[in-house]
């Protein structure tokens, strides 16, 4: 409760006495024995004192109230830090040009404000005010703006911008330094960013957030830096005074904190294994597979492909007490399919061996070796030479085609685009059942029940203008039968239609024909199969 002294000087406030609402301001500021303290109600006594042209009230404000306070002070205090930088209070220099920068995010400040907030922050950053350190560092480029919005592209730094971010980094300002080293990461300086991430991990592997999961969660800046450490010192770039057990500690932080990377290299320590499933050279002790299991799913459910493919190759393990071979084929094919490259090679000779199971299985297995091969994979690309060779055709080029009209005959000059686009022989361009050989990214050349001499074969779709003829092609045989009850006949009469209408095309390709016939007299085309 107040005392006598004081509600005299509270009545003479009240009454409007300058020197009481710079005295009362100057209670509420420190505190006394019997008045509080309480920065909002010293911020209005003195902003009243300082309105009746009070200086000592404006430079208390400059020094002593903090700008997230006068940020919320519904009436304007920007002046008085002002006047108090004027009169040499490198503090309220800073204070007012976090203002007037925020006012001019809001499209409220004047240019020559602007340039006197930035000398006011650069008096501040040299006086070695860490804040305005940073602020200089971000306002030079060397740091995204802080922003709900994403950012299209990062800014270019400065070497101005760079110095101050250093100094910020250096006086021990957390998103400096977490600046700095995502520069460095980037960059691919591993040398230089360890040396300034390994204290900031050991300092937060042994903090009480670390050592209390339940209690308080970690940043995700700091989480990234303690699963990025444990990714290098794994990778051996890393100082050799980094142990296996500091190691560890890096991970089951940042895994319980449900960083994907780190579950899923922990779930692999636990099962002393590589990707690939082949045992860590030189590791000890037995192998936990339920636990590894149990990191390896969180780190699949949360989008890394690989973890998916650890874990098909432990449900393989003859030694996993809970082998079964369909879970790891599940697991195979969901890596599979969100991209992982090896997991498509093993898909597509899984599919490959298993063809004499099901005949379209092979159709499976070249989808998975073109994925696989799309992403330079040298093994698919060798397998899918084999699976799916492209043959020389029954003609090399179009040039048999100059200067003949094949409109009245559309579905015949679509099958012999086919045939030169893809190397089918004559046989093959002829009776091919063009809907039913598209699947999409290859043709299954199939036409054993009309010719006996022929195999079943694949012919891979490389490029988008074949996939464009493809479906150009599928738009003109909409609709049609091609059978030999459809519009072209059976095999004898298309043969008899193209050598009647190309007579050297038909002719290019011997040996791999049957014996030629004659049509029948009177040109009636209905032979005898």
């Amino acid at each position: 409760m107040a005392n006598r002294e004081e509600l005299a000087v509270i009545r003479g406030a009240r009454a409007g006495r300058v020197d009481s609402q710079l005295a009362l301001g100057r209670l509420y500021l420190f505190g006394s024995a019997g008045l509080p303290k309480s920065l909002p109600t010293a911020l209005h006594w003195l902003d009243r004192a300082a309105q009746q042209g009070c200086a000592e009230a404006w430079q208390l404000i400059g020094n002593h109230i903090p700008v997230d306070l006068a940020r919320d002070n519904p009436q304007p205090v920007t002046g008085w830090y002002e006047l108090a930088y004027d009169g040499g209070l490198v503090r309220a220099g800073l204070v007012y040009a976090q203002l007037v920068l925020g006012a001019l995010n809001e499209g409220q400040c004047t240019p020559a404000q602007r340039a006197k907030a930035l000398r006011a922050l650069e008096d501040a950053a040299r006086a070695g005010f860490p804040e305005a350190q940073w602020l200089l560092a971000r306002e030079h480029g060397a740091a995204p703006p802080e922003t709900d919005e994403p950012v299209a592209r990062a800014p270019v730094a400065s070497p101005a911008g760079q110095r101050w971010l250093r100094q910020a980094a250096d006086s021990g300002v957390g998103a400096a330094q977490f600046a700095l080293l995502e520069q460095d990461w980037n960059a691919g300086r591993w040398s230089a960013w360890l040396e300034r991430a390994l204290p900031l991990a050991r300092a937060l592997a042994g903090s009480d957030a670390a050592q209390d999961h339940a209690a308080a969660r970690l940043a995700p800046d700091e989480v990234l830096l303690l699963s990025r450490c444990a990714r290098l010192v794994a990778a051996n770039e890393a100082p050799h005074d980094v142990g296996q057990d500091e190691l560890l500690r890096f991970w089951e932080i940042a895994a319980a904190e449900q960083d994907r990377h780190a579950q899923f290299a922990l779930g692999l320590w636990c099962a002393r294994m590589r990707v690939d499933g082949k045992r860590i050279p030189g590791s000890h002790g037995a192998a936990n597979f339920k636990k590894a299991v149990r990191w390896l799913t969180l780190a699949g459910e949360q989008g890394l492909a690989e973890a998916w493919y650890a874990l098909s190759r432990i449900y393989i393990k003859p030694e996993f007490s809970q082998r079964n071979v369909l879970e790891a084929q599940k697991y195979l094919e969901r890596a599979a399919e969100m991209g992982y490259r090896d997991a498509q090679l093993e898909c597509g000779n899984a599919a490959w061996r298993a063809r004499r199971e099901n005949e379209n299985n092979d159709v499976r297995a070249l989808f998975w070796l073109q994925k696989a091969a799309a992403q330079a994979c040298p093994k698919a690309a060798a397998a899918l030479r084999k699976l799916a060779p492209r043959q020389p055709g029954a003609w090399k080029d179009m040039g048999g085609l100059a200067g003949r009209d094949l409109a009245a005959h559309p579905l015949l000059a679509a099958r012999l685009e086919l045939a030169v686009a893809f190397g089918l022989s004559r046989a093959e361009a002829l009776l091919l059942d063009i809907r039913g050989a598209d699947r999409g990214h290859c043709l299954v050349i199939d036409i054993r029940a009309s010719y006996g001499r022929s195999r079943r074969r694949l012919i891979s779709v490389e490029t988008a203008q074949e996939r464009q003829l493809l479906d150009r092609v599928a738009l003109v045989f909409e609709n049609v039968d091609c059978g030999p009850g459809g519009p072209e006949g059976n095999y004898r009469q298309r043969l008899y239609r193209l050598r009647s209408l190309l007579p050297e095309m038909a002719s290019v390709e011997s040996g791999t024909e049957e014996p030629e016939e004659s049509p029948a007299p009177d040109g009636d085309y209905s032979l005898a199969a």
